[in-house]
């Protein structure tokens, strides 16, 4: 098993798996949704068996699972993959989440035959592509998949998603592609200045690469900027909220809760590691942008009437603390930036599930629409409210721990910074409770009876309507019946929800996979960290003083 290409077996299974579903004759679309359920299983079950029987908490060489063949030697260009801490917890979130998406996109496509095989088909081949760009060591192949992961979101979106999708995913498309043509440019830059050779576009040959000053400088700002957009940050985000809206609830949490974090992982991995000096010259700047998209994100996602649009808003806000943890160069905040990563993906999938599950019942994504849900969906109302306060931070759900991280490690190096930021948390309770106010809470619905005219309506088609409090306001009827969450749905959220909670009260053993990673990334920028160290730190397995 040690000589399995396992990380490449990652990305053929479900690249397989997907050409299966595409193929698959028109009499038999039905098998669409179980094919890909199953692929994305057994490629979760391979991730979890390699994670655990190949991964070593302890070692200390900088990628393990590696695998390197020459690509295109003319070019320097191999076929590198490999994992840190940092990169096994982005995969394993990726490897979780594409199960628990496809199953929440049971119903998505009603109409079946071949836009039923071919949205389970893109879903299925996203997969690929996030193993791909987290497992990447060499920066051309990176931007290989970084590039091909639009692909398959431009058609999700522009194909199957809702109102405004194809303006959406034309946004989404030129905002990524603007993205990747300037880290192109990088990218070769880059490989001018290396040291050339069949293996010149490797990380292990580009790090420590002596740069002149203005030219790393440089390089940096066009690998920043692409990774700002996929980030998301304030002002290259408006692609975001448009996309979401427009979305599937499921390609919504594939594109936030996990492809997004490309952006964020690609500042540690690249920006930080192949241009230290130039990190630390842009880093008050980094900073300041980091508060601002903070507090943006938070006060636009009050305002919002479309959920989707809100829920979207509160992640460029959560992006802004990751940022700004990333950039405060302390082992406590950058651990804590990655362990928020993880977090806010788990968290973001509640909200964008459950909200699709709303969507579903009622038809429409207006806040303004609901009211009272509670009385008739309760276990929906409290999973919604559970996935909210893991959002605002509440103790003992999974991101108040990253969250704290990231402010008490940032409060070292920039107190002022940090108490701007710190507002960002304020808001968070503001923005979550008032939506679950406006939702959940209110006037119970009640029955409408009767059709136009005095006509009663059978036991069978009796509609739920709102009892407003202004009696003169014509009721709003809600599609009937309306029922709680089924099966599928509690089976959907039930992965999440264990997450939510076990990583609120049990973050050590991910901390401890990510920590050597980060203490590496320090010592790579050539930062002292005089921070306390994170608990379950990996300084206890490796010797190493903080």
């Amino acid at each position: 098993m040690d000589n399995m290409p396992w990380l490449t077996l990652l990305m053929v299974v479900p690249l397989v798996g997907s050409g299966l579903v595409a193929v698959l004759p028109s009499r038999s679309s039905a098998l669409a949704k179980p094919i890909a359920l199953g692929v994305s299983l057994l490629t979760l079950a391979l991730g979890v068996v390699a994670a655990t029987t190949q991964f070593s908490r302890g070692s200390s060489e900088q990628f393990q699972m590696v695998e390197q063949h020459e690509w295109i030697p003319q070019l320097g260009v191999s076929y590198a993959l490999g994992v840190d801490g940092i990169a096994l917890a982005l995969i394993l979130m990726a490897l979780v989440l594409t199960p628990v998406c496809l199953l929440a996109a049971w119903d998505d496509v009603p109409e079946g035959g071949g836009r039923e095989k071919a949205y389970y088909a893109l879903l299925l081949l996203l997969l690929p592509f996030m193993v791909g760009v987290f497992a990447a060591t060499d920066v051309f192949l990176f931007y290989v998949f970084f590039e091909a992961m639009l692909i398959p979101v431009y058609f999700l979106i522009g194909m199957f998603g809702t109102e405004g999708r194809q303006a959406a995913a034309l946004k989404f498309l030129l905002f990524s592609l603007a993205g990747g043509l300037i880290m192109l440019v990088g990218v070769i830059g880059l490989y001018i200045q290396g040291p050339g050779g069949s293996d010149g576009f490797l990380i292990e040959s580009l790090t420590g690469l002596e740069i002149g000053g203005t030219t790393e400088r440089w390089l940096f700002i066009a690998f920043f900027i692409a990774f700002a957009v996929k980030a998301p940050m304030w002002p290259v985000h408006t692609w975001l909220p448009d996309a979401a809206a427009a979305s599937k609830p499921a390609v919504a949490t594939l594109l936030v809760g996990v492809l997004d974090k490309v952006g964020t992982f690609g500042m540690i991995r690249f920006c930080l590691q192949l241009f230290p000096e130039a990190s630390q010259w842009a880093t008050p700047v980094v900073i300041t942008l980091a508060v601002f998209s903070i507090l943006y994100g938070a006060i636009l996602a009050i305002g919002q009437e479309d959920m989707m649009r809100l829920i979207a808003f509160t992640s460029v806000s959560h992006f802004g603390f990751i940022v700004l943890g990333i950039f405060a160069f302390t082992s406590v905040s950058q651990a804590g930036s990655n362990l928020y990563m993880v977090n806010h993906g788990f968290a973001t999938a509640a909200l964008f599930l459950l909200a699709g599950m709303l969507i579903a019942r009622r038809g429409s994504q207006r806040i303004t629409d609901y009211g009272g849900w509670q009385r008739v969906t309760p276990v929906l109302a409290g999973l919604f409210l559970l996935a909210g306060l893991a959002t605002l931070s509440l103790p003992g759900l999974s991101t108040f721990v990253s969250e704290f991280l990231v402010i008490s490690g940032t409060w070292t190096r920039y107190p002022v910074a940090t108490a701007f930021a710190v507002w960002g948390v304020v808001l968070a309770a503001i923005y979550i409770l008032l939506m679950y106010k406006r939702i959940m809470t209110g006037p119970p619905p009640t029955i409408d009876t009767t059709e136009e005219g005095g006509t009663p309506r059978s036991a069978d088609d009796v509609p739920y309507v709102r009892a407003d409090l202004d009696a003169d306001l014509p009721a709003r009827r809600l599609p009937a019946p309306v029922k709680d969450l089924g099966l599928r749905e509690k089976v959907v959220m039930a992965p999440i929800v264990a997450s939510l909670v076990l990583l609120g009260f049990f973050p050590q053993p991910v901390l401890e996979t990510l920590n050597p990673a980060v203490e590496r990334t320090l010592q790579i920028v050539g930062v002292t960290d005089t921070a306390p160290s994170v608990p379950g730190d990996a300084s206890s397995t490796s010797g190493s003083d903080h």
